[in-house]
């Protein structure tokens, strides 16, 4: 047979794999295919090349969306061999020639794939890649690839020459044989065609066979995964997942990436509720949705503890009409318009994802900003300077310094601290050289950099940043401008933070005075200073005067905001958080309450807000020693978390170590050390051997089963769990560096910030998070003896920060029985705990940090033995 010989534009690098799955709904999966491939070849100016392959040689059906269109359209034109033709004139139908139906596609290939390793023999040896290469260039894949838009580089393998004998030669195909034969064909096929076309789009048969495994498990580097509202559906696309992401893992030369796509079809022709019950499910009615389904089948896949699929899953849905087969593809209707219900709006959707390489828990917005930040970077990289413009000044640069501003905020967002940080470092860097640290923009980058280097525990760092924009600010906008304040307020909480608690209340005093004089006291700016103060004073142990400048600001909020605020609810927080430390835990249970109520109503049961203010009441509630509360709500808060996050969450497994805790305390130690071994389990798989997490999941397990008088079982976990910390402090050791100074707080430890309201003059940057108190036996003031540990403390956090190794080591051991004892608050003895094993760490003194841990056991287990004749202590 002649062939026409394909002339392709270069493509300058090796293109994609993508596979289109369905367990069912096979019309679906070929128009969406189709659809994909029309999109993805209109590109650069229609020059992007793409092949797609119909796999499904049980019912083909791609070669029927793309009829021939070429010039030969006159109704009674013969038709060359092997290149169909359309029939088309006025008024015609189309029927296809027979000479069409005899072009050779995808089985004829593969028939003569096998032929050729018959006659190969043992030509090549167990060298399979050799024996792939001398069969591929022994066959023409032109001859069996056809372009069928003359309009955009598109072509097409069929499933093969649709003669009387077809679906005889399609049943005898041994797809398993040929994998046998030369293991590596399949592999070298794929890169093979990916050297030529951009993209190669495979549309697989539905079920599961051999097949199917090849097309998903050894050819993609995608996988498009349709499914539709029936368990059925979701569970098949499961396993073909799960399947493809096993052997990879297990097979060393198959060891490449797998991004997986999956798409809802046919969601748009019922009502808004029926839509979301399938998506997100009723955990009340023990309905589980395909995306808490869909979640935990990703996480599981790619090991990660956490992802939503939010975003991908707003956008990316296809229509009914296109589920169902009944709509026309683009490529023969093209649509006119695209608004957010059009096939193509969905189809395009799916492929800011998919062509992308995105991955389907990354959110539109990310996306979308990534891609702003790399075209920056092409333009920065390739640029000119404008004529005349001076030689630090380039456009380029100013929009690339702007995009990871944005990039930035919203790693922010999504609490990724080490990316925000960053993008602003490198954005604050580009602005300060491009327009000097006096210009606006350099301010707002470098305001950004300082707040999170701060929340990050960076808090030396922090300072710089902090002294560097509040000298720009006063000199290019002046002492009082709104922006002055805010750095002075930023610097002061980091002072705090360090325990420089002098110059810290200096500078609060100064933003203070400055926001009365300039707007009022009762302005919600000068309710934001005073708000600082009283973290700050929390912090330094004036628990007395945090509270009275707390409620100063809680009335005033309440007033001027409204009771419902998020402002005057996070203060209300705040407050009761203070009061449970101060020992007042009737009222600090009413104000948490209260909280709770309100985020219950305004953002719904499981929001993450309201989790938070439940996990704070429960706080409350063990301070009290109420550990029935405390227990129904560990159990409400576990179940959710899993319903919302997943059940390898960290959020979810930290409620139920806590859940386990309070069981434990209630003397149902056997449910105890059922949670903690279902914990311990999947931190191990999740975290590796030798995480920390790991490690004090292991700890709390062993001392439930010494309580159950299993000593054996509890010696050998305290054994692994003291040479997992020995391995533990020698990679610690080795990888130390000038960088790995210990932090005195961690992310996890900070309250949400407080955001100024919108249009305010002067949004006051938010402080650390209070720190903790004694609960006193009948309320009121903080003993005095409580004063002088706080004060140690912060003794023993600047000898480590100075690296005075010596001088905090003696103050270590001096500490390490007074922190332990009862009567200390659970936020300061967490405080002191941390710092003391920092000091054993740095010494990498493993005798005294186990020892230590050992203490700690004793501790709680005292208390449950104290608690016989009395409901025990609350202690975590």
């Amino acid at each position: 047979m002649e062939i026409n010989r394909l002339t392709l534009p270069p493509i300058g690098g090796p293109g994609e794999v993508t596979t289109f799955y369905s367990f069912e709904s096979g019309a679906a999966r070929s128009i969406a295919l189709a659809d994909s491939a029309v999109l993805l070849a209109s590109r650069q100016n229609a020059t992007t090349p793409v092949l797609m392959i119909d796999w499904d040689t049980e019912a083909p059906g791609l070669h029927h969306l793309f009829p021939m269109r070429d010039e030969r359209y006159a109704k009674d034109e013969p038709v060359r061999a092997g290149r169909g033709a359309q029939s088309r004139h006025e008024g015609a139908r189309f029927e296809a020639p027979r000479a069409e139906a005899q072009r050779p596609g995808l089985l004829e290939y593969f028939e003569a794939c096998r032929e050729q390793l018959k006659a190969l023999g043992r030509t090549g040896g167990d060298d399979h890649e050799e024996r792939a290469r001398l069969v591929l260039e022994a066959i023409d894949w032109e001859a069996y690839v056809e372009r069928v838009d003359q309009g955009r580089t598109l072509y097409l393998m069929r499933a093969g020459c649709f003669d009387d004998s077809f679906g005889e030669r399609a049943d005898r195909m041994d797809w398993d044989g040929l994998f046998a034969a030369c293991p590596a064909l399949y592999r070298a096929f794929a890169a093979h065609l990916t050297r030529h076309f951009r993209h190669v789009l495979i549309d697989c048969r539905g079920g599961r066979s051999a097949a199917v495994s090849v097309c998903t498990t050894l050819l993609p580097d995608r996988l498009v995964g349709l499914f539709t509202p029936n368990g059925r559906s979701l569970e098949g696309l499961a396993g073909v997942v799960t399947r493809a992401i096993d052997y990879r893992c297990s097979h060393e030369e198959a060891q490449r990436p797998l991004l997986v796509y999956p798409v809802p079809c046919g969601v748009d022709g019922v009502d808004a509720e029926r839509r979301q019950l399938w998506r997100r499910g009723d955990p009340q009615r023990g309905l589980t949705g395909y995306q808490p389904r869909l979640e935990q089948l990703l996480r599981a896949c790619y090991g990660l503890s956490q992802l939503s699929l939010d975003s991908y899953l707003d956008e990316v849905q296809l229509h009914g009409a296109l589920a169902s087969g009944a709509a026309q593809h683009l490529g023969a209707l093209p649509e006119r318009d695209s608004d957010r219900l059009s096939q193509t709006r969905a189809i395009e959707s799916l492929l800011g994802w998919a062509a992308a390489g995105r991955f389907p828990w990354q959110s539109r917005g990310e996306i979308e900003l990534f891609d702003a930040v790399e075209a920056a970077r092409l333009r920065l990289a390739g640029g000119a300077r404008p004529e005349g413009a001076p030689d630090t000044f380039d456009p380029n640069g100013v929009l690339l310094a702007r995009e990871l501003l944005r990039l930035g905020e919203l790693h922010l967002h999504a609490g990724r601290l080490p990316g925000a940080c960053d993008c602003f470092a490198e954005s604050t860097t580009l602005r300060q050289h491009l327009l000097g640290g006096g210009h606006p923009d350099t301010r707002a980058s470098r305001a950004a950099l300082a707040a999170v280097l701060r929340d990050s525990g960076r808090l030396r760092e922090a300072r710089q940043q902090y002294e560097a924009l509040l000298e720009h600010c006063i000199g290019a906008a002046g002492p009082d401008h709104p922006e002055t304040l805010a750095a002075r307020a930023g610097l002061a909480a980091t002072l705090a933070r360090l325990d420089e608690f002098g110059p810290a209340m200096q500078l609060h005093d100064a933003v203070l005075d400055a926001c009365e004089r300039l707007y009022g006291p009762e302005h919600i700016a000068t309710f934001d200073a005073v708000a600082a103060q009283a973290r700050t004073l929390a912090l330094q142990g004036e628990y007395s005067r945090a509270r009275m400048l707390y409620e100063r600001v809680l009335e005033g909020r309440q007033r001027v905001l409204g009771t419902e605020h998020e402002d005057t609810l996070r203060c209300t927080q705040q407050l009761a958080a203070l009061l449970r430390d101060m020992g007042d835990l009737g009222n600090a249970r009413k104000l948490q309450e209260s909280v709770v109520r309100v985020r219950e109503r305004l953002a719904g049961p499981d929001a993450g807000a309201t989790l938070q203010a439940r996990e704070a009441l429960a706080e409350i509630f063990a301070a009290q020693g109420d550990l029935g509360a405390v227990r129904d709500m560990q159990q409400s808060l576990a179940m959710v978390r899993e319903q919302r996050l997943g059940s390898e969450h960290p959020d979810t497994l930290g409620v139920l170590l806590r859940l386990a805790s309070t069981l434990s305390q209630q003397g149902e130690l056997e449910e105890a050390r059922r949670l903690q071994q279902h914990v311990v389990s999947l931190h191990e798989r999740l975290r590796g051997m030798d995480d920390h997490e790991t490690l004090r999941s292991k700890q709390m397990l062993a001392q439930t089963l010494s309580s159950q008088g299993n000593k054996v079982a509890a010696r050998h976990l305290e054994q692994s769990v003291e040479e997992g910390g020995n391995r533990l402090l020698q990679m610690r050791a080795m990888s130390a560096g000038p960088h790995d100074a210990p932090r005195d707080a961690s992310p996890g430890d900070a309250a949400p910030g407080e955001a100024a309201p919108a249009g305010l003059p002067s949004p006051i940057l938010p402080g650390a998070r209070m720190g903790g108190g004694v609960r006193a036996a009948g309320g009121g003031a903080v003993p005095a003896a409580q004063e002088p540990l706080e004060h140690k403390l912060g003794q023993l956090h600047k000898l480590v920060e100075g690296g005075r190794a010596r001088e905090a080591r003696q103050l270590a051991d001096s500490l390490r029985e007074v922190i332990l004892r009862p009567t200390v608050s659970q936020a300061l003895r967490r405080r002191g705990v941390a710092l003391i094993k920092q000091v054993y760490q740095d010494d990498n003194d493993k005798d005294a940090l186990l020892a230590f841990a050992e203490d700690e056991v004793a501790l709680l287990e005292g208390a449950l033995i104290e608690a016989a004749g009395g409901r025990p202590l609350a202690l975590r």
